[in-house]
């Protein structure tokens, strides 16, 4: 349920024309590359998630980690995160980076 309401929770953080870019996602990925707009942001991360686990594994919160790192510019922080999914066998571990710039008190986002 909480993954569901995900895409919710994070287009709410965003400014109405925020873009949320994910350059490192291959073409053919079920994921785009760019999102502009809150709604985009929220209707395409709502189907996405909706789709079902590939291999069944659950992310484990308590295994996952995330450093935030400030910038030379007040209005900009960088998150690292990597988020550890349990399964069968050894666990498996998705590394990323995003980039917060906030502008009239919300976010604009870089993946």
């Amino acid at each position: 349920m909480a993954r569901a309401q995900a895409p919710d929770a994070v287009a709410e953080t965003l400014t109405a024309d925020g873009v949320f870019e994910a350059p490192l996602m291959p073409a053919d990925a079920a994921f785009p590359r760019r999102l502009v707009g809150r709604e985009e942001i929220r209707s395409v991360m709502a189907a996405y998630y909706e789709q079902p686990a590939k291999d069944g594994r659950s992310p484990n919160f308590e295994k996952s980690a995330y450093v935030l790192h400030t910038t030379s510019s007040p209005d900009v922080f960088i998150a690292e995160i990597d988020t550890v999914f349990d399964g069968d066998g050894e666990d498996v571990t998705v590394s990323l980076v995003q980039i917060f710039r906030i502008r009239d008190g919300a976010d604009e986002l870089s993946t």
